[in-house]
């Protein structure tokens, strides 16, 4: 039961750090529930003892933040899931979207000495297969500034460094269309009726929606 809770709380936290992330400006109980797929009075009860330890506060508005301790620690959750997720994918030959739920489990593996030996095995990598940063010992991330490829300019060499989306359904698409991190692409054209892309890869072509372009995150030139 222990057990269960320590992965809860992890995932509580998690869930947290992301939503935050987001700059969502008010995370309530409701919106916290509906993040977890849980019971809003689950969820309650937990944040209420994860307010005890000093985790989370809860304002008077009843809006739900990390604090420096609970931070810290999501932080720490979110470097093993990365790296976890890199492991996966190019020691193990994972396909990117296969590693998430993986990762999920593994995360729970409490041990800095392991993670630090993972971190060292992996060559230090700065970002998950997905673009994601991944943060040090320290809790610090390297900063990436991105812009969705529908904002980027024509006739400019670009470098896909991050997803907006990284839903099974996306991910699968890209595999489709031969798109990965550190794709190398160019905007030919940015068609005037739906606002579809034209894009050179590899010296191949390759139409994009706007949707889809939309959540590729490109360098900023």
């Amino acid at each position: 039961m222990q057990h269960f809770a320590h992965h809860s709380e992890e995932n509580y936290l998690k869930t947290l750090y992301k939503l935050e992330n987001k700059q969502i400006k008010k995370v309530n109980n409701i919106a916290l529930s509906k993040a977890l797929e849980l019971n809003p009075a689950t969820v309650l009860e937990m944040v209420r003892r994860m307010n005890e330890r000093k985790l989370v506060e809860i304002l008077a508005d009843k809006t739900i933040i990390l604090t420096d301790k609970g931070k810290k620690k999501a932080l720490q959750i979110v470097r093993r899931h990365r790296l976890w997720e890199v492991f996966l994918v190019d020691k193990l030959s994972y396909k990117w979207n296969e590693v998430h739920d993986l990762a999920e489990q593994l995360e729970h593996i409490d041990s800095d000495d392991l993670v630090k030996r993972l971190e060292v095995f992996l060559g230090y990598p700065s970002v998950d297969p997905h673009g994601d940063p991944i943060p040090d010992e320290n809790g610090k991330m390297k900063k990436i500034r991105t812009q969705p490829l529908t904002e980027a300019p024509l006739k400019k060499k670009l470098t896909i460094v991050a997803l907006g989306n990284s839903s099974d359904e996306f991910l699968k698409y890209l595999d489709k269309i031969g798109l990965k991190i550190g794709a190398a692409v160019e905007i030919v054209e940015v068609e005037d009726f739906d606002k579809s892309l034209s894009i050179s890869h590899k010296k191949n072509s390759i139409i994009l929606s706007k949707e889809a372009a939309d959540h590729l995150l490109v360098n900023m030139p």
